[in-house]
């Protein structure tokens, strides 16, 4: 028995957000975490916590980085859950990027605003940030920019995945340590006093004299924030896939070598050693021969040592006269 079915209308399938789009939603949520870590936290802090621990200054500062961190984390999983689990491909290079550049833009803006009066440089500086961010829009919602997005976060740089972690391991820990090293002496450098301001303030070019806290705690906040980048980047530069390769291959012809034991090292240094005294009182022993050689007078290559004398001695006497 046959039955009739109404035909149902073909349904279009959602498209994902898109690249571009979804890059710029993540870096609003991201300035706006940043906000909430470094200034709401900061300012809730100092109104309400700060007066009831007065008198204990590393520990509020100490307690206040905890509660900043614990902000720090829990933002971070809510942006990943914003995600999803299948998130736009490229999504987390097109946020680092679209960051980087409203930052260069301002930083732009201001710079060219300083230059000029007050009004006159507001209104020139406005018109260069809006070419700028003209031509940035333009970039970033083309193939190119979507490139770069994609291409960047293949890299790796913004996931917690390792690449390989079974092999070059001791290569990429002396790496890890080199990086460790280098970074850590830095930071250690800028903790000095006197090297960081208290606080990031920025002069912004208005008719009236203001001022912006880009950065609260400056002293304090750089050096973690240094530090902190520090150690995400000795990580993920050893499991990028390009030098993660070269760092195990670099292993494994390191293995191919052999390597001579303790005693043969000893006894190898003591062969050097000697072969170069020997060589140097034979190299000397030669150099006086022959200058003591060439500088007889049957030969008279070089001056010698009575004629040089006697030289010296009229050069003296008639000085005197």
């Amino acid at each position: 028995m046959a039955t009739a079915v109404e035909p149902s209308e073909p349904r279009t399938p959602t498209s994902p957000l898109g690249l571009p789009i979804a890059s710029l939603l993540g870096a609003i949520y991201v300035a706006a975490a940043i906000a909430v870590v470094f200034y709401a936290v900061p300012a809730f802090w100092a109104e309400s916590i700060a007066p009831q621990l007065g008198g204990f200054g590393f520990v509020e500062i100490l307690a206040r980085l905890v509660v900043q961190l614990a902000a720090f984390v829990g933002l971070l999983w809510f942006g990943k859950t914003l995600l999803g689990s299948n998130p736009v491909k490229g999504v987390r290079g097109g946020i680092f990027l679209v960051l980087v550049t409203v930052a260069l833009i301002f930083f732009i803006w201001r710079a060219v605003a300083l230059n000029f009066d007050s009004s006159t440089g507001v209104i020139v500086g406005s018109a260069v940030a809006l070419l700028f961010a003209f031509f940035s829009i333009k970039l970033f919602s083309g193939k190119t920019g979507e490139g770069w997005m994609i291409a960047l976060e293949e890299q790796g740089w913004f996931s917690t995945a390792g690449y390989k972690k079974s092999l070059g391991i001791r290569a990429r820990r002396i790496t890890i340590l080199g990086i460790l090293l280098l970074g850590g002496t830095g930071v250690y450098s800028l903790s000095s006093p006197g090297t960081l301001p208290n606080d990031w303030i920025l002069t912004l070019p208005f008719e009236d004299p203001s001022s912006f806290t880009l950065l609260p705690d400056a002293h304090i906040a750089i050096p973690v924030i240094l530090l902190a980048f520090t150690l995400w980047f000795a990580w993920r530069a050893v499991n990028v896939p390009t030098f993660a390769e070269f760092l195990i291959a670099t292993e494994a012809e390191m293995n191919k070598v052999s390597w001579s034991p303790k005693k043969r090292l000893a006894q190898d240094t003591v062969v050097v050693l000697t072969t170069t005294l020997l060589m140097a009182l034979f190299l000397l022993v030669v150099d006086l021969f022959w200058g003591w050689l060439l500088s007889r007078e049957i030969v008279g290559v070089l001056p010698s040592k009575a004629g040089t004398d006697k030289n010296q001695a009229g050069k003296v006497e008639r000085a005197r006269w």
